[in-house]
């Protein structure tokens, strides 16, 4: 390996991620590939932080970022809820990695696209704050209202992570709507009502029997059949406003994309909605509300892709090449 001057070596300290794209261009599928790891991995991290919900270990670590005041990780004397806590915990840097090398494939691409990297850093700096919600979370003893935040953030990630994979996946042209005006408002209506939904869920979490540990939890003081029954209601008009926009698709002869993507989403949404009336009638036992939880991560993927899918941007060869790259603007 040749040796890096001192002007290189100057230029990979004050700006690694141009030091990096200068020697180094990845194919489109690696791209690809690192936008898809952190759109896995914010799946991941909800299903995972679920599993500490579940498992009753939300205070197995009882302060932050320390495991305990006598230890920054879990030992085997704290037992087993300490591990699994301190387990989700690890899972973070792990995203962060994914997030990391979606960042530096995004930015070594040729062209470099800035408006992508500036999504990887916006999934990092998310990243961050939900961690500092989660140490909040712990501090203030799993607080409900807290624990809704900590999701709906996550969610928020997701949201990201999906826009960045796609956005990966086409070019910077304006976009062109592939469907009607009527269409497109129809399914931002669906986004708005799934929107909802999950809000919602989190709110029937919050007052439901999985506090998250087995010591006394503060709960949100609401009905949780009364709030369960008005989730199920916002679910049956998802499921609804999904069927509709598929006929109206058909009916105006979209192209197979919207269609496809329409499909996909109610089949998520009827398997969604038998683990939820299974887990409902049988007490919500814990890998039930864990498959829940993943399922509404899949939900929401559907919704957004079904939502990208009516518009297009095609490839036009721009970007801003690398040897146009000024030390002072490269940073993202």
């Amino acid at each position: 390996m040749p040796k890096l001057t001192r002007a290189e070596a100057v230029r990979a300290v004050r700006n690694p991620l141009a030091f990096i794209a200068d020697h180094w261009t990845p194919q489109d599928r690696t791209v690809r590939r690192a936008a898809l790891s952190a759109v896995v991995m914010s799946v991941v991290i909800v299903v995972t932080g679920g599993a500490v919900r579940l498992t009753s270990s939300g205070l197995g670590c009882p302060t932050w970022p320390k495991c305990s005041d006598q230890s920054l990780t879990a030992t085997s004397e704290m037992g087993f809820h300490s591990a699994i806590e301190f387990s989700n915990r690890m899972l973070t840097y792990v995203l962060c990695a994914a997030v990391g090398w979606a960042i530096i494939a995004a930015r070594s691409a040729k062209p470099w696209r800035r408006s992508v990297t500036r999504l990887g850093w916006a999934q990092f700096w998310i990243v961050m704050g939900n961690a500092v919600l989660g140490g909040i979370v712990v501090l203030v003893g799993l607080n409900p209202y807290t624990v809704a935040a900590h999701f709906l953030l996550s969610t928020t990630l997701i949201t990201v992570a999906v826009l960045t994979w796609q956005r990966i996946r086409e070019g910077d042209e304006a976009p062109r709507p592939l469907v009607g005006k009527a269409v497109v408002q129809l399914t931002w209506l669906l986004v708005v009502a799934a929107g909802a939904l999950i809000a919602v869920g989190t709110v029937v979490s919050g007052a439901g029997r999985h506090a998250g540990d087995s010591s006394e939890v503060e709960r949100i003081p609401v009905d949780w059949s009364m709030i369960a029954q008005l989730h199920a209601d916002f679910a049956w008009v998802v499921v609804a406003l999904t069927a509709a926009l598929w006929f109206v698709l058909k009916a105006v002869d979209a192209p197979v994309g919207p269609l496809h993507r329409a499909r996909d989403l109610f089949l998520i949404l009827l398997g969604q909605g038998v683990i939820g009336y299974v887990q409902y009638f049988t007490h919500t036992p814990e890998i039930l509300v864990g498959l829940h939880m993943f399922g509404a991560t899949l939900v929401w993927i559907g919704v957004l892709r079904v939502l990208l899918s009516l518009r297009e941007r095609p490839r036009s060869g721009a970007g801003i090449p690398a040897q146009s790259d000024d030390p002072a603007l490269t940073a993202v």
